[in-house]
């Protein structure tokens, strides 16, 4: 209480506790009057670390939409035919160099799907992902991405925040450090996780590391309230309410000009006026009540097996649509680690998301929004092509780093290519490979960020997402 103004106040109001002023001070026209008189006084507004910033090359994507499938996807499966591997299933098959703590006991399996090409590109994809193939001719797939650790925790890891260890930014983080947003009444990172319950690693994935603690993800529910408390227990005029906001508003900046550098208070503030605001807008952004019935059935919204997903597909696209920069969807554990029952599982995993993501794309086309919009879909890292059990309905397929799939659409992506390529059996990346560095860079590139220029001094370390790693921007998938 050095400030002048708030001991003249004190002086005024006959208190001499600071319990006992703040008590007066925040409500009535006690609050009212604080305001008006700091109105008087020129406190400098704080410059905004969420405002939108200027990006170093003109960026074609403004917002990103992650469609994370945890678990590791089989590329085998999916998006990868492999005929050799349908030829030699069965058979005994020794990997070079493999790795130690992946199960290589059992012998070839063949992919139990049947794969047929799609689109004007005429590219190969799963009868797993019908609907997705029908937007084959949108879509960008990298068959040649390999990352560095076989186990879930480290490759998440490295796929979200750079390196496979904890206490670093996701990916996330590092967007809205470097970009902003546009919306300031909604986070500028959204993760909607699953009602079912947490991924693996939980919220290390969408972690803030040593940036500042406002660029890390927030969760919005989708389901029920947005945000757990945040209507207020009673009712309160819209100019009291007003009035009390800008108080303490100012006395925020009073007490940051005594209080420089300090990262947790200015993350501490900045989320107590993002609270304000998204009484005001969270609702109405994640009110999928509004949406037609039309576009409550493309994304599968009604279909119990759909439904969860479809649900966090839509507000995905709400969110984008109203400026948030960067959204995260999860699914629930890891629904893609097909150990054992591969057939059954895989079934079940791609019934869930195939539906909901191909509305996401068909619904962000429609509306002129795919342009602007990079949509990725991806996981941590592929699997195996060798059984790691024995042939039949209790085969499935352990963890493989050393090659897997995904994709990207939009947002500056050239649509219908398939990017590099693994060996005959699906297992190796060998043509065009893409490391998950190379990955980030890339999708940097797309925002409009040298990855080489978004840094952050830690500890006189010039820390960037892609770390001391090598990288480039794989511009072979650039329209």
């Amino acid at each position: 209480m050095a400030d002048p103004i708030l001991n003249k106040l004190k002086h005024h109001w006959n208190v001499s506790s600071r319990r006992e002023f703040f008590t007066q001070a925040g409500s009535g026209l006690a609050g009212i009057a604080l305001a008006a008189m700091l109105a008087e006084d020129s406190y400098a507004a704080a410059v905004d670390p969420l405002a939108p910033k200027k990006p170093h090359v003109t960026p074609r994507a403004k917002n990103v939409i992650w469609c994370f499938m945890e678990g590791g996807p089989s590329q085998v499966d999916l998006f990868d035919p492999k005929p050799k591997l349908d030829k030699h299933s069965g058979e005994n098959y020794e990997t070079a160099g493999g790795q130690a703590d992946i199960d290589h006991s059992g012998k070839l399996l063949r992919s139990p799907f049947t794969f047929k090409q799609y689109g004007k590109s005429g590219v190969w994809v799963s009868e797993l992902m019908p609907n997705v193939a029908q937007h084959v001719d949108d879509i960008a797939i990298i068959r040649s991405m390999y990352t560095v650790h076989f186990n879930h925790e480290q490759a998440l890891f490295m796929i979200h925040s750079g390196r496979p260890i904890p206490g670093r930014p996701s990916m996330g983080s590092w967007v809205v450090f470097g970009l902003g947003t546009e919306n300031q009444n909604l986070p500028a990172y959204v993760v909607l996780d699953d009602p079912l319950g947490l991924p693996i690693n939980a919220t290390w994935n969408w972690q803030n590391g040593f940036l500042p603690p406002l660029y890390q993800g927030t969760r919005l529910r989708s389901v029920g309230s947005p945000i757990l408390d945040l209507r207020p227990d009673f009712e309160k005029p819209a100019e009291l309410i007003n009035a009390e906001r800008d108080l303490i508003s100012r006395l925020d900046l009073i007490h940051k000009r005594t209080h420089p550098n300090e990262l947790q208070l200015d993350a501490r503030i900045s989320s107590y006026e993002l609270a304000a605001r998204l009484q005001l807008e969270a609702s109405d952004a994640l009110d999928i009540a509004k949406e037609s019935a039309a576009t409550k059935e493309m994304y599968g919204i009604g279909q119990e097996v759909t439904d969860s997903y479809g649900r966090r597909c839509l507000m995905a696209r709400r969110l984008v649509e109203r400026g948030v920069r960067f959204v995260q969807l999860y699914i629930n554990s890891q629904i893609w680690d097909s150990h054992t029952g591969l057939e059954s599982g895989m079934r079940d995993a791609s019934l869930r998301t195939d539906k909901p993501t191909a509305g996401l794309l068909a619904d962000l086309k429609q509306r002129g929004l795919l342009d602007n919009t990079l949509v990725i879909w991806g996981g941590e890292f592929g699997r195996s092509p060798i059984a790691q059990t024995d042939a039949g309905p209790s085969a499935g397929r352990d963890h493989n780093p050393k090659g897997f799939s995904l994709w990207m659409a939009g947002g500056g992506v050239k649509p219908g290519v398939v990017h590099g390529a693994t060996d005959d059996i699906g297992y190796e990346a060998v043509e065009n490979k893409v490391s998950v560095t190379d990955w980030h860079a890339t999708i940097l590139h797309l925002l409009g960020l040298d990855y080489q220029k978004l840094v952050f001094d830690q500890s006189g370390l010039k820390e960037k997402l892609t770390s001391v790693f090598e990288a480039r921007v794989v511009k072979e998938i650039l329209a």
